[in-house]
Order: C-alpha cells, then structure tokens, then sequence
C-alpha cells in the first residue's frame, strides 16, 4: 500500500472532485442555470466574460434561444440575473476542466515514473474515457435545450447524471483495488445480493434524473399516498399514450417508479443486512452494511420531505448528495464482499 499511496491519493481526489462536479451540478439544474452558456468553447470559457462589454454579448447571445423567449423575457429578467445563471454553468464545466487536468497531467507522470502496474494502466485508460465521454455528455444534454425547447431532454440529463455517478464508482474501485490488494474468498450469497442492489440503486438513480428533467418533484406532494386517498395517481395511466411511456416520459408515471423504486432499495440494503448476520465477516464488511443501512434511512428520510415540501433547493441538493454517499457506501460493500 506504501508503494501505491500516491496514486491512491490522486485516485480518491478525482472521487471527491467529482462528487463536487456532481453537487454544483445539481445546484446549476435546480437554479435554472444549465442553459445559460449557449455556445461552448475550449478554451474562451476557461474565463467568464472579463468586461461589461463582453457580459451585455453574452447576454445577448442568450436572448436569442428557447429559455430567455419564452420563459425569462416574462420575468423582468435583467444582466444581473443572467450572471448568476451563467455562474453556475461556468463555474460546473470549469470543474470539468480541472478534473480532466488532474486526472491526465499525474497519469502520465505515474506511467513514465513506472508507479503503475498494467491493469492498473489499462483501468486508468478507461476512466480517462470515461471521463471524456462525460465531458460529450454534457454538451449532448445542453444542445437538447437550445433548439425548440427550453427544457433539457430529462433522458440526455439522466445519462449525463448518471454516468458521473457510474465514473465515481470505477474511480473508487479502482482506488480500493490499491487500498486493499489482499484478494480473499468472496461471500458469494451476499456478494450477489449487493449486485442487484447496486443494479436497482443505479435504476433509482437513472429515474431521480427523470424525475429531475420532467420536474416530477412539484406534483402528487403527498406521502405515503400519491394524493388523498390515492396509492396510484389516475393520470399515472392516462398521461401518455402507452404504459412504457407514461412510466418513462409522464410526470406522474415516473414520480410513481421512483418512490416504489425507493421501497426496493431499502429492502434490498435490508435483506443483505440481516442476511450478513449468518456469515463471520471482517470489521470492513460490518462497517459497510452499517454505513449502507444508516445512509438508505437518512435518503429515503430525504426523499419524501423533498417531495412533501416540493423540492426546496437546498432539499432537493441534499437528497442528490447523500444519493452519492449511499452509492459510496455500496460499491465499498459490494467490493469488501467480492474480493
């Protein structure tokens, strides 16, 4: 482990520059800002606009598309408003930028400085892909935006969440691959347990961006019924033109998978939990469960006060950060389990 701590260092701080990308993020999407920068270039956005000058351009520029014509040209929207919104979306892809800076710059220093072994090399080249591909994804989801609608398409901005919450989890594979090189026997019932959590987990996590994209979170904001008297919404089946689409495109139908989607996570967490109790395990598999099931309480808590007070910012920011923590949480278990 002495060997590799600094890779494993330079590992774990792309895991917490990521968690931080993911955050501001969810901070861009729940202040309306992800469409504020129309054009993207690689290297003029390095910076935000350095002179008044410049801002009334980009202002202006902005004026020209979907969000600005039909939503904020109704709401006195001024220069002032448009730098907060424009903040935020920068200030995103300027992470984006320092993550690919620190995640090249000390790899090829660790390859010429032989400090990697070959599976190693080759799970690093693959997270630089991942990466790039996330970097794709992003532009992807914005350019969903700017043409007629100015909403982002909530399935592009669910595979742009979701991929980022996927990159997170190789990266700290990865890194506890370093952390802890002994390979033991896996516990095989459990271990198969934890991957279909993670599956489900990784379900639940692709239907929170649906949610996310449509703004299922500000109707039905009743717990545990949809609404009164109602355990299934009647527009859940009337919303769209079929059951696949009203489940993937119809506010109600979505809302209504992530919140059953919820009860499977818990009780999957559950089932592993009291099931570990027949096996001896190590004080790193106990640690794991106990932190997967504290955490899965603590979010699902979150879940329905985010719902029942329609999505606070400040709630609606929370539920996605410790969403991050339990998959932390999930793949240290799944890979204490494993190996």
């Amino acid at each position: 482990m002495k060997q590799n701590k600094a890779v494993i260092t330079w590992l774990l701080t792309g895991c917490i520059l990521v968690f931080i990308m993911v955050v501001v993020g969810g901070i861009t999407r729940l202040t309306n800002s992800g469409l504020s920068m129309t054009d993207w270039h690689l290297v003029t956005d390095t910076f935000p606009p350095l002179s008044e000058e410049k801002w009334e351009d980009a202002f202006e520029e902005y004026k020209k598309y979907p969000e600005y014509q039909k939503i904020n040209i109704h709401n006195d929207f001024t220069l002032s408003d448009y730098k907060f919104i424009y903040f935020w979306e920068w200030f995103h892809r300027f992470i984006g930028r320092i993550i690919g800076m620190v995640f090249i710059i000390p790899f090829i220093y660790f390859v010429i400085r032989k400090k990697l072994d070959k599976a190693t090399i080759n799970k690093c080249i693959v997270l630089l892909f991942m990466g790039g591909f996330q970097g794709f994804l992003g532009w992807f989801m914005v350019k969903s935006g700017l043409i007629d609608h100015p909403d982002v398409s909530h399935y592009r901005l669910a595979l742009h969440l979701t991929f980022a919450f996927i990159t997170f989890a190789y990266t700290l594979w990865v890194a506890l691959d370093l952390i802890y090189p002994e390979r033991k026997a896996a516990i095989t019932p459990l271990k198969k347990i934890a991957r279909i959590a993670i599956v489900i987990l990784v379900l639940q996590i692709i239907y929170g961006g649906f949610v996310a994209g449509l703004g299922a979170g500000f109707i039905h904001n009743h717990w545990p019924l949809m609404s009164d008297g109602q355990l299934i919404h009647d527009s859940v089946l009337i919303e769209k033109k079929s059951l696949l689409l009203n489940l993937t495109e119809g506010k109600s139908g979505v809302q209504l998978v992530h919140r059953t989607m919820a009860y499977v996570v818990v009780g999957l967490i559950l089932f592993l939990y009291f099931k570990s109790k027949k096996f001896s395990l190590t004080q790193q598999q106990k640690t794991g469960l106990d932190a997967l099931v504290i955490i899965v309480f603590i979010q699902f808590t979150l879940g329905v006060f985010t719902l029942l007070l329609r999505v606070p910012l400040w709630l609606g920011l929370a539920h996605q950060v410790v969403a991050f923590f339990l998959l932390t949480a999930m793949v240290y278990t799944l890979h204490r389990l494993s190996k």
